[in-house]
């Protein structure tokens, strides 16, 4: 039987008991009956703390008790941390629901561990002990706690009542003058969005239709991806995909209207399951003005005005400003911190910007009640100075910008009077600056500028902490990226499939569009490649790229801004939706051959380019070979790292393309000199069919070390020649040549037979080292009256030609004689052979005869069994049926060059 020990804290057992006395029947009952538990196992690894911490913190939100939930989780890390880490145990994590409170039990599997106990006069161990501090963490949390041994392990408890709450109620907020409620519209429309495990839409209500301006049947079955601007950089912080598999999650992000626009909203999600137990994401969304209507209000009050300072004292300054517990990425931190620093001063809008590596430029990260996050990833300098942020480094009110215009250039047109910014310094180095502004003027003076300062002292070590963790995750994914597109580019050595890959990598990786110019010497840029992440938009870009002059060739290394695109799109925009009103005329702007575009097209194009267009040159061996264009939608830019890893990447890119270029011009070469060494086509001879199958081995190849050759000598004497060259490839190619036009040459000369081939052998001969074997069978064709053919042949080391009757007899038509290139003296007999009508001559190369699969080959005699079945064909189906059974005879591809030469005398008509 276990030994079973209890010790409680706070309340002993005795005294637990005379307070449960007290209570009524029906309280006891609600304390005691658990409606909900859940469990889970974690390994003894240091990982598994962060795990369970999200375990317990999900299902704690999942069953509505928000109010406990950092308490819990604090409890849960050290308990977990002491099995996992000191104990080197599993640990089992249990969740216990009561209607009024939640235990949370974590068993070790180490019956034998120290227990801190208290008594009068004892004194407490050192807190920053590791051992025993989660009990001590216990005593001041939890309402109850307890620690239960067994012979198999340990059990730790602790339980958290929850605040009494008015029936039906999770939260809710102190009465505020309605002059302090926020603002909407008469009519606040929520949009209600179900997507499906897989991302896709499943249910788009009206008001998201309103919205949006996206009908339902034009969106359900699609991604919601394709209507998100994501506030995330690829590789940083959380994604769409990530939030939508959370079990909940609030923030800010954009979607895009009918007409490309981006209008930031604010959203709820709550995963799901459905009857059957598909999980699917309920996604509540609202203009971003109007988020006080989903909002989850931050636990506890926010800090009055005098009480900021003396809370900062007794309590983590930042978590009092940003809230418990804060969020892990750098985005979401950010999108918090300028949402609360709004509040905490009642703007109308406030913004963050982070400082580059140099302190010289900042870059804005943050905004909220600024139109389209104000152009996200636009820098600015800090240097003062017209356009210029010159109130960075030290804290700054301006109580009416209309009074210093260019002073804050990113409220510019934004309506923003008045405006307080403070930096954010880390050991005395500028690391940002945090604005908030009002529409009307005056409304800031020191004092509020001393409170934002404060709260951005506390922050700022956070947020630079934040902004290494990115830019390390950026580096590593950047990495992986360059690697994975190395790869890509040195696998292919075509032009036009390197210059797809540019662009895929491209988007949506790291713009929303590309475009890649190519400049082939001593010419104007072309247009060679398009694309965008939504292939409907790529026609349009494309058109209105084709009407831009292309940028110019600049060699100069990085990324420079290119405004053409958009400039052009937007006026095109302009001229389309004048025509669709009866304004101007109804050809300016087209594109000529090209129907006018409608309003609707233009605008979707113009939202597509209307962000920032960048160039990077495609620089190889010191000459601009072509130009990347990235781009971005309407309101949207680049950020710098970004930009870097595109300039790394176009370098790659650009000697890629340029090694495919030599390796297509290098082809060309190759194939208009093998072309050239190929006889023109094939002459008619009166009265014999003549049929040639040709195929060079290798890939790239289109002449061998085979060949063949029919041409005419003289009036009523045709040639003919099929050879076979040792080896393979260029080096037999070269010989291929020299030995067609000899042959040609000399037979025209008036040469016979035997004289042809002894001057060859000697041509061949004088090669010297560059010589090569040949064999050849040479022969004139002399077609007869009567309807025969008579053939004069050397066969100089060659198979066989094989003559086919028309009773399917099969037999040799020459005798073997020796091959060229081997003997300086030759004596060679030409040898005679008539064809009689319906007679077939075939001669191949060793292609045929020496094909092999495994140990069999089809050799001489399965040549003349193929050519048996072939009687009554023409010269064309002869070929035809040989080639079939040499491809047939094996299933590997052919390692040889094959030619086939065909000669046929039709058979005479019957009378």
């Amino acid at each position: 039987m276990a030994v079973r020990r209890t010790v409680h804290g706070r309340e002993t057992e005795r005294g637990a008991t005379r307070h449960l006395l007290r209570d009524t029947t029906e309280t006891v009952k609600r304390r005691s009956v658990i409606t909900a538990r859940a469990s889970a196992s974690f390994e003894p690894v240091g990982r598994s703390v962060a795990v369970a911490r999200a375990f317990v913190r999900d299902t704690l939100h999942g069953w509505g008790f928000a109010d406990v939930v950092d308490d819990a989780v604090v409890l849960t890390s050290e308990l977990v941390t002491n099995a996992v880490v000191h104990a080197g145990t599993a640990a089992d994590v249990r969740c216990l629901r009561y209607e009024t409170a939640v235990r949370v039990e974590v068993a070790d599997h180490y019956p034998e561990r120290e227990v801190p106990l208290q008594g009068r006069g004892r004194t407490h161990r050192d807190p920053d002990h590791e051992g025993g501090r989660g009990l001590l963490l216990c005593a001041a949390l939890a309402s109850r706690w307890g620690v239960e041994y067994t012979a198999a392990g340990k059990h730790v408890w602790f339980q958290l009542d929850l605040p009494e709450r008015p029936a039906g109620t999770r939260s809710a907020g102190p009465l505020l003058p309605a002059a302090d409620l926020p603002v909407a519209d008469e009519r606040v429309r929520v949009a209600v969005v179900q997507v499906d495990s897989r991302g896709a839409i499943t249910r788009w209500n009206d008001d998201a239709a309103v919205l949006f301006g996206h009908p339902a049947d034009d969106v359900v079955g699609k991604s919601l991806a394709d209507f998100t601007a994501w506030p995330q950089t690829p590789g940083t912080g959380i994604g769409l995909a990530e939030a939508l598999q959370l079990s909940r999650w609030e923030g800010t992000y954009g979607l895009r209207n009918s007409d490309g626009r981006v209008l930031p909203v604010y959203g709820s999600h709550l995963r799901v399951r459905d009857s059957s137990g598909e999980p699917s994401t309920v996604c509540l969304l609202v203009r971003v003005e109007e988020r006080a209507v989903l909002q989850t209000p931050a636990r506890g009050s926010a800090p009055s005005d005098a009480g900021l300072a003396q809370r900062g004292k007794n309590a983590d300054a930042f978590e009092v400003f940003i809230g418990s517990p804060a969020p892990d990425d750098l985005d979401s931190l950010l999108q918090r911190t300028v949402e609360r620093a709004r509040d905490m001063l009642d703007g109308d809008a406030a913004y963050l910007l982070l400082a580059t590596d140099d302190e010289t430029e900042l870059e804005v990260r943050a905004s909220t009640g600024l139109p389209s996050a104000r152009q996200r990833f636009a820098r600015v300098p800090v240097e003062a100075g017209t356009g210029r942020y010159g109130s960075a480094r030290m804290p700054a009110v301006h109580e009416d910008l209309t009074a210093v215009p260019g002073a804050v250039p990113l409220l510019s047109g934004t309506g923003m009077r008045s405006v307080v910014t403070v930096p954010l310094k880390v050991e005395g180095r500028l690391t940002g600056s945090l604005g908030v502004a009002a529409e009307a003027p005056g409304r800031y003076s020191n004092q509020e500028a001393l409170r934002l300062q404060f709260a951005a002292d506390r922050i700022a070590l956070a947020v630079e902490s934040a902004r290494l963790t990115e830019l390390e995750r950026l580096r590593r994914g950047s990495l992986s990226f360059l690697v994975e597109a190395s790869d890509l580019l040195a696998g292919t050595l075509e032009r036009d499939q390197t210059l797809a890959l540019m662009a895929q990598m491209t988007v949506p990786t790291l713009a929303s569009w590309c475009a890649v110019y190519t400049i082939a010497e001593q010419s104007e840029p072309e247009l060679a490649f398009v694309l965008h992440e939504d292939e409907d938009r790529i026609d349009g870009i494309k058109a209105l790229l084709s009407q831009v002059r292309a940028p110019e060739p600049d060699p100069t290394p990085g990324a420079r801004a290119w405004t053409a695109p958009s400039d052009a799109a937007h006026s095109s925009a302009l001229r389309a939706s004048l025509r669709s009103l009866g304004v101007g005329p109804s050809g300016s702007g087209t594109i000529p051959g090209r129907a006018p575009s409608t309003p609707g097209v233009a605008l979707a194009t113009a939202a597509a380019v209307g962000g920032e267009t960048v160039v990077l040159p495609l620089v190889a061996r010191n000459r601009v070979i072509g130009m990347l264009t990235l781009g971005k939608p309407s309101d949207e830019r680049f950020r710098q790292e970004i930009l870097e890893l595109a300039e790394d990447l176009s370098r790659r890119a650009a000697l890629a393309l340029d090694n495919a270029r030599l390796y297509s011009e290098r082809t060309a070469i190759s194939q208009a000199l093998q072309r050239s060494l190929l006889p023109p086509e094939l002459p008619q001879v009166p009265g014999v069919e003549v049929e040639v199958v040709y195929r060079a081995a290798g890939e790239g190849n289109e002449v061998g070390g085979d060949f063949y050759d029919l041409f005419p000598i003289r009036d009523g004497c045709w040639g003919f020649a099929i050879g076979d060259v040792c080896g393979t490839g260029p080096e037999a190619a070269a010989v291929t040549g020299l030995a067609r036009h000899a042959l040609r040459l000399l037979a025209r000369e008036g040469f016979g037979g035997p004289a042809v081939l002894e001057r060859l052998n000697a041509a061949i001969l004088d090669e010297g080292a560059r010589s090569r074997f040949l064999t050849l069978l040479y022969g004139e064709l002399w077609p007869q009256h009567d309807g025969s053919a008579v053939l004069r042949m050397v066969c100089a080391g060659h198979p066989l030609p094989l003559r086919l009757r028309p009773d399917g007899t099969v037999e040799p038509a020459a005798e073997p004689q020796p091959l060229l290139g081997v003997m300086d003296d030759l004596e060679l007999v030409e040898q005679s052979v008539t064809l009689d009508p319906g007679d077939v001559l075939l001669c191949v190369t060793d292609g045929v005869t020496e094909r092999r699969e495994g140990t069999r080959m089809l050799g001489d005699d399965g040549l003349a069994d193929v050519l048996a079945t072939c009687t009554g064909l023409t010269a064309g189906a002869v070929a035809a049926r040989i080639q079939r059974a040499v491809e047939r005879f094996a299933s590997d591809a052919p390692s040889d060059d094959m030619a086939i030469l065909a000669m046929r005398v039709p058979a005479l008509p019957e009378s």
